[in-house]
């Protein structure tokens, strides 16, 4: 599991992250992204619903996802 810390960046970053996260996930609507907000849940909700994956294979991809963002969402120094 990605350490609250990372999610807590992730929600301050969203606006640009979330390109990113379409990327990802192509079939995520603009709506999803938007509802999503950063948010963890919501996000793997969007991908269990979008992909008809179960609830631990969509938590997978999401902490996968993050971990490759791990540069992006770390504190600049």
């Amino acid at each position: 599991m990605v350490p609250r810390m990372n999610w807590d960046q992730l929600k301050a970053e969203w606006k640009d992250l979330k390109g990113k996260a379409r990327v990802q996930w192509g079939k995520l609507t603009d709506d999803d992204l938007a509802q999503a907000q950063g948010n963890r849940e919501q996000l793997e909700a969007a991908v269990q619903k979008r992909y008809g994956v179960a609830k631990e294979e969509a938590q997978r991809q999401v902490d996968r996802w993050v971990q490759s963002l791990k540069r992006a969402i770390e504190p600049k120094k």
